[in-house]
């Protein structure tokens, strides 16, 4: 996954899940906001499980907070380690991508790397949700908002 929307593939709608999961990752590395939300549904909900993350539902709340995060966390990137398909004996129900990654970015001038964890709810070619989990204090720590353990 590399930063940027040059190549940002358009996800035809009999994408499979990993292809769509991967696509919303490099929008969100990308510099557009409006590529990430044309790929969540209208109830899309946006989960975290960091104490620092803030959530959401609806694709509109969504829209309306992705300026700040890009502005926030400059040249972000997520380096997906792996990833894992959950397969549904429902057609009905959302397939699970499971994303192991590495989030890379500029914080007020400071880089930070931390890893995490992302699952990423498909249904009907677009992500219904995602759960976020990576490590606050790592961040805190990266960017000198909390000592480093000695």
């Amino acid at each position: 996954m590399t930063s940027g929307d040059e190549g940002l593939d358009t996800v035809s709608s009999d994408a499979t899940p990993h292809a769509v999961a991967l696509a919303y990752l490099q929008a969100l590395s990308g510099s557009d906001p409006a590529l990430v939300v044309a790929l969540v549904t209208a109830d899309f909900v946006n989960e975290h499980h960091a104490e620092l993350g803030s959530g959401c539902v609806g694709r509109d709340e969504y829209e309306r907070r992705l300026p700040g995060f890009f502005q926030m966390f400059a040249g972000r990137n997520y380096e997906v380690i792996e990833t894992t398909v959950g397969q549904s004996d429902q057609p009905t129900q959302a397939t699970e991508v499971v994303v192991r990654y590495r989030f890379s970015a500029d914080v007020d001038g400071t880089g930070i790397d931390i890893p995490g964890v992302m699952w990423i709810s498909v249904t009907g070619g677009l992500v219904s949700r995602r759960l976020d989990c990576w490590d606050s204090l790592t961040f805190l720590r990266q960017t000198g908002a909390a000592p480093v353990e000695t």
